[in-house]
Protein backbone atom coordinates (compact mmCIF):
# COMPACT_ATOMS: atom_id res chain seq x y z
CA UNK A 1 0.00 0.00 0.00
CA UNK A 2 1.81 3.22 -1.11
CA UNK A 3 2.32 6.10 1.41
CA UNK A 4 0.25 9.42 0.97
CA UNK A 5 3.84 11.16 0.02
CA UNK A 6 4.36 8.67 -2.32
CA UNK A 7 1.06 9.03 -4.60
CA UNK A 8 -0.01 12.29 -6.50
CA UNK A 9 -2.94 13.94 -4.38
CA UNK A 10 -5.05 16.77 -5.70
CA UNK A 11 -4.71 19.55 -3.10
CA UNK A 12 -8.00 20.05 -1.64
CA UNK A 13 -10.49 23.54 -1.38
CA UNK A 14 -9.61 23.55 2.86
CA UNK A 15 -5.41 23.77 1.89
CA UNK A 16 -5.92 26.46 -1.03
CA UNK A 17 -8.18 28.56 1.41
CA UNK A 18 -5.20 27.90 3.77
CA UNK A 19 -2.37 29.14 0.69
CA UNK A 20 -4.60 32.64 -0.26
CA UNK A 21 -4.84 33.39 3.50
CA UNK A 22 -0.73 32.92 3.70
CA UNK A 23 0.24 34.86 0.63
CA UNK A 24 -1.95 37.54 1.46
CA UNK A 25 0.04 37.91 4.86
CA UNK A 26 2.80 38.32 2.35
CA UNK A 27 1.19 40.51 0.04
CA UNK A 28 -0.25 42.69 2.90
CA UNK A 29 1.90 42.29 5.76
CA UNK A 30 5.29 42.01 3.76
CA UNK A 31 4.96 43.80 0.98
CA UNK A 32 5.43 41.16 -1.23
CA UNK A 33 4.66 42.02 -4.61
CA UNK A 34 4.20 38.37 -5.99
CA UNK A 35 3.90 34.89 -4.46
CA UNK A 36 3.32 31.56 -5.63
CA UNK A 37 2.82 28.31 -3.79
CA UNK A 38 4.61 25.17 -5.47
CA UNK A 39 3.44 21.37 -4.46
CA UNK A 40 5.31 18.04 -5.77
CA UNK A 41 3.26 15.64 -8.24
CA UNK A 42 5.73 12.56 -7.07
CA UNK A 43 7.76 12.16 -4.43
CA UNK A 44 8.95 8.49 -5.46
CA UNK A 45 12.00 7.43 -4.07
CA UNK A 46 14.73 7.83 -7.33
CA UNK A 47 12.66 9.96 -9.16
CA UNK A 48 12.55 13.83 -10.15
CA UNK A 49 9.49 15.59 -8.00
CA UNK A 50 8.06 17.82 -9.90
CA UNK A 51 6.53 21.05 -9.43
CA UNK A 52 2.97 22.32 -10.10
CA UNK A 53 2.01 26.05 -8.58
CA UNK A 54 -1.68 25.33 -6.69
CA UNK A 55 -1.23 29.40 -6.08
CA UNK A 56 -0.25 32.59 -8.00
CA UNK A 57 -0.30 35.83 -7.18
CA UNK A 58 -0.91 38.04 -9.03
CA UNK A 59 -2.33 35.49 -11.20
CA UNK A 60 -1.80 37.49 -14.30
CA UNK A 61 2.14 36.95 -14.75
CA UNK A 62 3.72 35.64 -16.83
CA UNK A 63 6.09 34.78 -14.36
CA UNK A 64 4.24 31.58 -13.48
CA UNK A 65 4.28 30.06 -16.99
CA UNK A 66 7.87 29.77 -16.99
CA UNK A 67 8.71 29.01 -13.57
CA UNK A 68 7.17 25.86 -14.44
CA UNK A 69 9.93 24.35 -15.49
CA UNK A 70 11.24 24.67 -11.80
CA UNK A 71 12.13 20.70 -10.84
CA UNK A 72 13.28 19.65 -7.27
CA UNK A 73 16.00 16.84 -6.95
CA UNK A 74 14.60 14.90 -3.66
CA UNK A 75 18.10 13.21 -3.58
CA UNK A 76 19.67 15.92 -3.11
CA UNK A 77 20.48 18.01 0.40
CA UNK A 78 17.98 21.05 0.92
CA UNK A 79 18.95 24.23 2.92
CA UNK A 80 16.04 25.61 4.88
CA UNK A 81 16.67 28.51 3.71
CA UNK A 82 17.35 29.43 0.01
CA UNK A 83 18.25 32.39 -2.51
CA UNK A 84 17.78 32.35 -5.49
CA UNK A 85 20.82 33.94 -7.37
CA UNK A 86 22.82 33.34 -4.36
CA UNK A 87 25.30 29.79 -4.09
CA UNK A 88 23.05 27.96 -1.88
CA UNK A 89 20.25 27.64 -4.44
CA UNK A 90 22.04 25.45 -7.09
CA UNK A 91 22.06 22.13 -4.79
CA UNK A 92 17.81 22.60 -4.16
CA UNK A 93 16.38 23.52 -7.20
CA UNK A 94 17.17 24.04 -11.40
CA UNK A 95 15.47 27.15 -12.75
CA UNK A 96 15.39 28.12 -16.26
CA UNK A 97 18.34 30.75 -17.17
CA UNK A 98 15.74 32.61 -18.73
CA UNK A 99 14.02 33.08 -15.70
CA UNK A 100 16.85 34.29 -13.44
CA UNK A 101 17.89 36.98 -16.09
CA UNK A 102 14.56 38.45 -16.69
CA UNK A 103 12.65 38.10 -12.71
CA UNK A 104 15.69 38.43 -10.56
CA UNK A 105 17.52 41.43 -12.02
CA UNK A 106 16.87 44.60 -9.30
CA UNK A 107 14.59 42.29 -6.88
CA UNK A 108 14.64 40.81 -4.02
CA UNK A 109 13.05 36.84 -4.49
CA UNK A 110 12.78 33.94 -1.34
CA UNK A 111 12.88 30.51 -2.39
CA UNK A 112 11.93 27.94 0.45
CA UNK A 113 11.11 24.42 0.33
CA UNK A 114 7.78 23.10 1.52
CA UNK A 115 9.49 20.78 4.30
CA UNK A 116 8.47 19.52 7.47
CA UNK A 117 10.93 16.48 9.32
CA UNK A 118 12.99 16.43 5.99
CA UNK A 119 9.97 15.43 3.64
CA UNK A 120 9.71 18.22 0.94
CA UNK A 121 6.11 19.12 -0.47
CA UNK A 122 7.16 21.31 -2.28
CA UNK A 123 8.31 25.24 -2.67
CA UNK A 124 7.57 28.47 -1.45
CA UNK A 125 8.44 31.48 -3.79
CA UNK A 126 7.76 35.27 -3.12
CA UNK A 127 9.62 38.51 -4.10
CA UNK A 128 9.09 42.26 -4.08
CA UNK A 129 10.67 45.17 -5.96
CA UNK A 130 11.41 47.82 -3.53
CA UNK A 131 13.70 46.70 -0.61
CA UNK A 132 15.32 43.29 0.19
CA UNK A 133 14.25 41.08 2.81
CA UNK A 134 15.69 41.84 6.59
CA UNK A 135 16.46 39.40 9.05
CA UNK A 136 12.64 39.55 11.11
CA UNK A 137 11.16 39.48 7.53
CA UNK A 138 12.57 36.31 6.58
CA UNK A 139 12.20 34.44 9.82
CA UNK A 140 8.34 35.35 9.61
CA UNK A 141 8.42 33.97 5.60
CA UNK A 142 9.96 31.07 6.92
CA UNK A 143 6.89 30.71 9.80
CA UNK A 144 4.58 30.61 6.81
CA UNK A 145 6.37 28.29 4.67
CA UNK A 146 6.59 25.55 7.96
CA UNK A 147 3.02 26.20 7.93
CA UNK A 148 2.04 25.38 4.66
CA UNK A 149 4.26 22.41 4.82
CA UNK A 150 2.45 20.65 8.06
CA UNK A 151 -0.84 21.50 6.55
CA UNK A 152 -0.22 20.03 3.01
CA UNK A 153 1.32 16.54 5.01
CA UNK A 154 -2.07 17.03 6.97
CA UNK A 155 -3.85 17.35 4.07
CA UNK A 156 -2.49 14.76 1.63
CA UNK A 157 -2.55 12.54 4.41
CA UNK A 158 -6.50 13.31 4.83
CA UNK A 159 -7.14 12.53 0.97
CA UNK A 160 -5.35 9.16 1.05
CA UNK A 161 -7.12 7.85 3.73
CA UNK A 162 -10.62 8.72 2.42
CA UNK A 163 -9.12 6.85 -0.91
CA UNK A 164 -8.22 4.05 1.38
CA UNK A 165 -11.36 4.30 3.08
CA UNK A 166 -13.66 4.01 -0.08
CA UNK A 167 -11.22 1.19 -1.66
CA UNK A 168 -12.08 -0.85 1.49
CA UNK A 169 -15.58 0.13 1.39
CA UNK A 170 -15.64 -0.99 -2.27
CA UNK A 171 -13.78 -4.17 -1.55
CA UNK A 172 -15.87 -4.63 1.58
CA UNK A 173 -19.05 -4.62 -0.79
CA UNK A 174 -17.12 -6.96 -3.49
CA UNK A 175 -16.41 -9.60 -0.81
CA UNK A 176 -20.23 -9.70 1.01
CA UNK A 177 -21.76 -10.10 -2.99
CA UNK A 178 -19.19 -13.12 -3.24
CA UNK A 179 -20.34 -14.30 0.02
CA UNK A 180 -23.98 -13.92 -0.47
CA UNK A 181 -23.23 -15.90 -3.79
CA UNK A 182 -22.08 -18.63 -1.35
CA UNK A 183 -24.50 -19.07 0.80
CA UNK A 184 -27.26 -18.89 -1.88
CA UNK A 185 -24.96 -21.96 -3.59
CA UNK A 186 -25.15 -23.69 -0.29
CA UNK A 187 -28.80 -23.64 0.56
CA UNK A 188 -29.76 -25.83 -2.31
CA UNK A 189 -27.80 -28.68 -1.63
CA UNK A 190 -28.80 -28.19 2.48
CA UNK A 191 -32.41 -28.35 1.27
CA UNK A 192 -31.94 -31.38 -0.60
CA UNK A 193 -29.74 -33.10 2.63
CA UNK A 194 -32.71 -32.36 4.86
CA UNK A 195 -35.56 -33.71 2.19
CA UNK A 196 -33.47 -36.94 1.68
CA UNK A 197 -33.42 -38.03 5.45
CA UNK A 198 -37.12 -37.68 5.76
CA UNK A 199 -37.30 -39.25 2.61
CA UNK A 200 -35.37 -42.24 4.21
CA UNK A 201 -36.40 -41.45 7.85
CA UNK A 202 -40.46 -42.14 6.54
CA UNK A 203 -38.92 -45.34 4.25
CA UNK A 204 -37.39 -46.98 7.43
CA UNK A 205 -39.62 -49.71 9.06
CA UNK A 206 -39.54 -49.26 13.13
CA UNK A 207 -37.21 -50.57 15.03
CA UNK A 208 -35.01 -50.63 11.68
CA UNK A 209 -31.37 -50.26 13.19
CA UNK A 210 -30.54 -47.42 10.22
CA UNK A 211 -33.36 -45.04 12.40
CA UNK A 212 -30.60 -43.17 13.77
CA UNK A 213 -28.30 -42.71 11.10
CA UNK A 214 -31.24 -41.14 9.48
CA UNK A 215 -32.35 -39.12 12.29
CA UNK A 216 -28.92 -37.99 12.92
CA UNK A 217 -28.50 -36.64 8.77
CA UNK A 218 -31.78 -35.03 9.80
CA UNK A 219 -30.44 -33.60 12.90
CA UNK A 220 -27.42 -32.45 11.55
CA UNK A 221 -29.14 -30.99 8.49
CA UNK A 222 -31.80 -29.17 10.48
CA UNK A 223 -28.37 -27.94 12.57
CA UNK A 224 -26.89 -26.34 9.72
CA UNK A 225 -29.45 -24.67 8.45
CA UNK A 226 -30.17 -22.99 11.73
CA UNK A 227 -25.93 -21.92 12.00
CA UNK A 228 -26.79 -20.81 7.91
CA UNK A 229 -29.75 -18.57 9.18
CA UNK A 230 -27.73 -16.97 12.20
CA UNK A 231 -24.69 -16.20 9.66
CA UNK A 232 -26.77 -14.62 7.54
CA UNK A 233 -28.24 -12.31 10.30
CA UNK A 234 -25.42 -11.60 11.87
CA UNK A 235 -23.66 -10.51 8.39
CA UNK A 236 -23.55 -6.34 8.00
CA UNK A 237 -26.20 -4.55 5.66
CA UNK A 238 -25.31 -2.19 3.00
CA UNK A 239 -25.56 1.25 3.66
CA UNK A 240 -25.97 3.95 0.57
CA UNK A 241 -23.95 6.35 3.46
CA UNK A 242 -21.56 4.31 5.00
CA UNK A 243 -21.19 1.69 2.73
CA UNK A 244 -21.21 -1.96 4.79
CA UNK A 245 -22.70 -1.41 8.28
CA UNK A 246 -23.14 -3.50 10.76
CA UNK A 247 -26.13 -5.62 11.46
CA UNK A 248 -28.47 -4.83 14.45
CA UNK A 249 -28.74 -8.82 15.05
CA UNK A 250 -24.91 -9.50 15.00
CA UNK A 251 -24.92 -10.36 18.65
CA UNK A 252 -27.65 -12.92 17.90
CA UNK A 253 -25.24 -15.23 16.19
CA UNK A 254 -23.66 -17.81 18.59
CA UNK A 255 -19.83 -17.19 18.17
CA UNK A 256 -17.33 -15.96 20.64
CA UNK A 257 -17.44 -12.04 21.16
CA UNK A 258 -21.22 -12.02 21.01
CA UNK A 259 -23.40 -11.59 24.07
CA UNK A 260 -25.39 -14.71 25.15
CA UNK A 261 -28.29 -15.08 26.70
CA UNK A 262 -28.37 -16.96 30.04
CA UNK A 263 -31.70 -18.84 31.41
CA UNK A 264 -32.10 -22.38 33.47
CA UNK A 265 -31.14 -25.16 30.65
CA UNK A 266 -31.68 -29.21 31.36
CA UNK A 267 -28.03 -31.03 30.87
CA UNK A 268 -29.79 -33.50 29.11
CA UNK A 269 -32.05 -32.16 26.53
CA UNK A 270 -29.07 -30.64 25.72
CA UNK A 271 -26.80 -33.54 25.32
CA UNK A 272 -29.12 -36.52 24.19
CA UNK A 273 -29.86 -35.30 21.00
CA UNK A 274 -25.98 -35.25 20.36
CA UNK A 275 -25.33 -39.19 21.50
CA UNK A 276 -27.36 -40.69 18.67
CA UNK A 277 -24.65 -39.16 16.35
CA UNK A 278 -21.76 -39.85 18.29
CA UNK A 279 -22.99 -42.98 18.83
CA UNK A 280 -22.97 -44.29 15.29
CA UNK A 281 -20.01 -42.75 14.45
CA UNK A 282 -17.98 -44.55 17.91
CA UNK A 283 -19.95 -48.20 16.24
CA UNK A 284 -18.22 -47.44 12.77
CA UNK A 285 -14.73 -46.64 14.12
CA UNK A 286 -14.31 -49.73 16.33
CA UNK A 287 -15.11 -47.29 19.42
CA UNK A 288 -16.64 -48.39 22.99
CA UNK A 289 -19.20 -45.29 23.54
CA UNK A 290 -20.42 -45.13 27.28
CA UNK A 291 -22.99 -42.42 28.69
CA UNK A 292 -23.19 -42.05 32.33
CA UNK A 293 -25.85 -39.30 33.11
CA UNK A 294 -27.41 -38.64 36.40
CA UNK A 295 -31.43 -38.99 35.87
CA UNK A 296 -31.89 -36.36 38.27
CA UNK A 297 -29.82 -33.40 37.24
CA UNK A 298 -30.31 -30.11 38.67
CA UNK A 299 -30.91 -27.15 35.86
CA UNK A 300 -27.34 -25.09 34.55
CA UNK A 301 -27.35 -20.95 34.12
CA UNK A 302 -26.30 -20.95 30.37
CA UNK A 303 -27.32 -20.63 27.08
CA UNK A 304 -28.35 -23.99 25.11
CA UNK A 305 -27.28 -23.23 21.69
CA UNK A 306 -23.86 -22.27 23.06
CA UNK A 307 -23.73 -25.65 25.48
CA UNK A 308 -24.25 -28.19 22.56
CA UNK A 309 -21.30 -26.06 20.42
CA UNK A 310 -19.49 -26.74 22.98
CA UNK A 311 -20.24 -30.14 24.42
CA UNK A 312 -20.20 -30.92 20.61
CA UNK A 313 -17.11 -30.26 19.36
CA UNK A 314 -15.44 -32.24 22.92
CA UNK A 315 -17.04 -34.98 21.85
CA UNK A 316 -16.13 -34.65 18.40
CA UNK A 317 -12.30 -34.63 19.20
CA UNK A 318 -12.62 -37.43 21.69
CA UNK A 319 -14.04 -39.70 18.93
CA UNK A 320 -11.50 -38.06 16.80
CA UNK A 321 -8.21 -38.45 18.41
CA UNK A 322 -9.46 -42.43 19.84
CA UNK A 323 -7.86 -45.16 17.55
CA UNK A 324 -10.53 -48.34 17.06
CA UNK A 325 -10.46 -50.67 20.21
CA UNK A 326 -10.47 -47.11 22.89
CA UNK A 327 -13.34 -45.68 24.58
CA UNK A 328 -15.17 -42.55 25.00
CA UNK A 329 -17.01 -41.51 27.88
CA UNK A 330 -19.65 -38.73 28.94
CA UNK A 331 -20.29 -38.65 32.53
CA UNK A 332 -22.65 -36.12 34.13
CA UNK A 333 -23.49 -36.64 37.76
CA UNK A 334 -23.12 -35.58 41.56
CA UNK A 335 -23.31 -31.55 41.66
CA UNK A 336 -20.55 -29.98 43.68
CA UNK A 337 -20.41 -26.25 45.68
CA UNK A 338 -23.61 -25.23 43.23
CA UNK A 339 -21.65 -26.35 39.85
CA UNK A 340 -22.50 -29.16 37.38
CA UNK A 341 -20.06 -30.54 35.71
CA UNK A 342 -19.51 -32.77 32.47
CA UNK A 343 -16.82 -35.30 32.14
CA UNK A 344 -15.87 -35.93 28.42
CA UNK A 345 -13.15 -38.74 28.79
CA UNK A 346 -11.10 -40.61 25.87
CA UNK A 347 -8.48 -42.99 25.91
CA UNK A 348 -6.61 -41.28 23.40
CA UNK A 349 -4.11 -39.97 22.31
CA UNK A 350 -3.82 -37.39 24.61
CA UNK A 351 -2.17 -33.96 24.52
CA UNK A 352 1.12 -33.61 25.54
CA UNK A 353 1.91 -31.18 28.92
CA UNK A 354 4.15 -29.14 26.52
CA UNK A 355 1.08 -28.28 24.45
CA UNK A 356 -1.14 -27.53 27.57
CA UNK A 357 -0.37 -23.92 28.19
CA UNK A 358 -1.79 -23.20 24.65
CA UNK A 359 -4.18 -26.07 23.88
CA UNK A 360 -7.22 -23.49 24.15
CA UNK A 361 -5.65 -20.70 21.77
CA UNK A 362 -7.08 -20.56 18.59
CA UNK A 363 -5.92 -22.17 15.24
CA UNK A 364 -3.22 -23.94 18.19
CA UNK A 365 -2.58 -27.82 17.91
CA UNK A 366 0.51 -28.59 18.91
CA UNK A 367 1.64 -31.73 18.35
CA UNK A 368 -1.06 -32.54 16.54
CA UNK A 369 -0.57 -30.18 13.54
CA UNK A 370 2.19 -32.54 12.15
CA UNK A 371 -0.36 -35.67 12.20
CA UNK A 372 -2.76 -36.75 9.47
CA UNK A 373 -5.66 -35.52 11.17
CA UNK A 374 -7.43 -32.45 9.82
CA UNK A 375 -8.27 -29.96 12.39
CA UNK A 376 -8.61 -26.52 12.09
CA UNK A 377 -7.39 -25.66 16.53
CA UNK A 378 -10.64 -23.84 16.76
CA UNK A 379 -13.07 -26.10 18.73
CA UNK A 380 -11.52 -26.08 21.85
CA UNK A 381 -10.93 -22.43 21.71
CA UNK A 382 -14.30 -21.79 20.88
CA UNK A 383 -15.53 -24.02 23.70
CA UNK A 384 -12.88 -21.85 25.89
CA UNK A 385 -14.52 -18.75 25.46
CA UNK A 386 -18.48 -19.91 24.63
CA UNK A 387 -17.90 -20.91 27.99
CA UNK A 388 -16.17 -17.83 29.84
CA UNK A 389 -19.55 -16.14 28.71
CA UNK A 390 -21.97 -18.49 30.74
CA UNK A 391 -19.96 -17.99 33.60
CA UNK A 392 -18.74 -21.96 33.36
CA UNK A 393 -15.01 -23.26 33.45
CA UNK A 394 -13.31 -25.76 31.30
CA UNK A 395 -10.35 -28.18 33.05
CA UNK A 396 -8.15 -30.44 31.11
CA UNK A 397 -6.10 -33.61 32.77
CA UNK A 398 -3.80 -35.39 30.30
CA UNK A 399 -2.73 -38.09 30.42
CA UNK A 400 -6.03 -39.38 32.62
CA UNK A 401 -4.79 -42.65 33.31
CA UNK A 402 -7.57 -44.36 32.12
CA UNK A 403 -5.64 -46.91 29.33
CA UNK A 404 -2.25 -48.55 29.75
CA UNK A 405 -1.68 -48.04 26.29
CA UNK A 406 -2.46 -44.15 25.46
CA UNK A 407 -1.97 -41.22 27.65
CA UNK A 408 -6.11 -40.25 26.98
CA UNK A 409 -7.45 -36.84 28.04
CA UNK A 410 -10.35 -35.94 30.27
CA UNK A 411 -12.09 -32.43 29.97
CA UNK A 412 -14.27 -31.45 32.57
CA UNK A 413 -16.69 -28.31 31.88
CA UNK A 414 -18.71 -26.86 35.01
CA UNK A 415 -21.32 -24.90 34.90
CA UNK A 416 -23.18 -22.92 37.74
CA UNK A 417 -26.59 -24.71 39.02
CA UNK A 418 -29.66 -23.12 38.85
CA UNK A 419 -31.07 -22.74 42.75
Amino acid sequence: MSHPDQINLAASSEFIALCQSQVALLTQGLGSTWSAVYLTERLAEGTDAKLTPVLVYPSQSTVWQRARSLTILPTMKLSPRLLVGSPEVTPVATVSQEWQEEYTNGQQQVVLPLIHEEMVVGLLVTGRLDREWNEEETAHIEKIARTLAIACLLDRGSTWYQQQFSSSQKMRSLERNRLDDLLHQLRNPLTALRTFGKLLLKRLLPGDKNQKVAQGILQESNRLQELLAQFEESLPTESPMLGVAPNSNSGQFLLPGNSLSLEPVAIREVLDPLLPGAEEIAKDRGIDFLVQIDGNLPKVRANGKALREVLSNLIDNALKYTDSGGIVEIEAGDELSNWQSIVIRDTGYGIPLADQPRIFHRHYRGVQASGNIFGSGLGLAIAKELLEQMQGKIELISPNGVSKVWPGSTFIISLKTVP
